[in-house]
């Protein structure tokens, strides 16, 4: 009964995430798609805390003085780099090495600050592509594995199959690049090398979030969202591919 009821509740929660993403897609307006990102950011936040075990209780203000800095401030990458100044120093003058924070302040913020600037500077679209790749990549490993999966991928996420991980691989850049190309007009060959990368980088960003959930001993990030478990677990990919797609199309020109 409880399988059944877990399925349920993974569809219920998997409509609402559907439609209220569409919604944000539809009106694309800038206050909504931060405070958007802005809730998802600070759970996923609060749940980098629990998964790095860090202490410090005035982290989670910290985070959100964060995200009210990057909607008011233009570039928001100059904000990591102030807010990681402003850590070390409070570390030094308090005489309190505690990197747990470090690393909290450092995953998933600066995934989310990167998927903020790529909507900024390349519009809804930019991220409409990510979604694509990042997707479809989960969805092909996914298929492809349960299909004729059979070579381990690695030892930090065993269910994860070597074929699997391919097929999402090509999936996700093969159809990505018509997306790229047709949504940003980008040359097809650097639509599909940055489809590539992208769709490489969310395999490894939610590989990563499986280290740290086995690190910590727990199945789940957090229970934000009943059936899926927490944000970080929804975005683990989108936090490392949108770092990849940002600096591609920034140093292609684009």
């Amino acid at each position: 009964m409880n399988h059944i009821t877990d399925h349920i509740d993974r569809w219920k929660t998997a409509g609402i995430l559907l439609f209220v993403v569409a919604v944000v897609g539809l009106i694309d307006h800038v206050f909504i798609t931060w405070l958007f990102f802005g809730v998802i950011y600070l759970v996923a936040f609060y749940e980098a805390t629990k998964l790095f075990a860090a202490t410090q209780t005035w982290l989670f203000s910290y985070a959100l003085l964060i995200w009210v800095a990057v909607g008011l401030y233009p570039h928001p990458s100059d904000i990591m780099l102030f807010a990681l100044m402003l850590f070390a120093g409070n570390m030094a003058y308090f005489k309190r090495v505690e990197p747990q924070g470090l690393y909290a302040l450092l995953y998933p913020t600066a995934g989310m600050l990167f998927i903020w600037m790529l909507y900024l500077g390349y519009g809804m679209n930019a991220l409409l592509w990510m979604l694509v790749i990042v997707a479809l990549t989960d969805v092909g490993a996914f298929f492809v594995g349960k299909a004729i999966g059979k070579t381990p991928f690695c030892a930090t996420s065993p269910n994860k199959t070597l074929e699997g991980v391919i097929g999402g691989f090509a999936l996700g850049s093969i159809v990505g690049a018509f997306v790229g190309s047709s949504l940003l007009g980008l040359p097809f060959f650097w639509a599909l090398l940055i489809s590539m990368v992208a769709s490489d980088a969310s395999i490894f960003g939610d590989l990563f979030e499986s280290y740290l959930k086995r690190r910590a001993n727990v199945k789940d990030s957090g229970n934000f969202l009943p059936g899926h478990g927490g944000a970080l677990d929804r975005i683990d990919g989108y936090l490392f591919a949108s770092i990849a797609i940002y600096i591609l199309l920034q140093g292609l020109g684009y």
